[in-house]
């Protein structure tokens, strides 16, 4: 059984999560929250809330079931657009940029003390 969350127009870039996402894939739920709680990255916490919310995904469709890291997939999201003043009166893009997360999340197996 798979189970998915999305997190759209989070507002940090693309390669700042990716970054983080090589140190949780394939690892357990718990496990990889463990790891992004002593991450020191803002990232580290956005990633954090959209596993949990595919982990409740899971627990709202059945039983309690152990789950997996299976794929985390970072998307690049619209740019916002500013301008900064530069030298000799041009005027500089400022790219803000924003991502798309989607958490995939496979069942490992029954925790212990659930149901059979």
């Amino acid at each position: 059984m798979e189970v998915k969350a999305k997190a759209r127009y989070v507002r940090i870039g693309p390669q700042k999560l990716r970054m983080i996402v090589d140190l949780i894939k394939d690892k357990k739920v718990d496990e990889a929250i463990g790891i992004l709680r002593n991450l020191p990255k803002k990232g580290a916490r956005i990633l954090e809330k959209v596993i949990k919310s595919a982990e409740n995904n899971g627990k709202n469709k059945g039983e309690e079931i152990e789950w997996k890291i299976k794929n985390i997939i970072i998307d690049g999201g619209p740019m916002l657009k500013r301008y900064r003043a530069a030298t000799m009166g041009r005027a500089v893009m400022i790219r803000k940029r924003t991502s798309h997360i989607t958490v995939i999340l496979e069942a490992k197996g029954q925790k212990n003390g659930a149901k059979s």
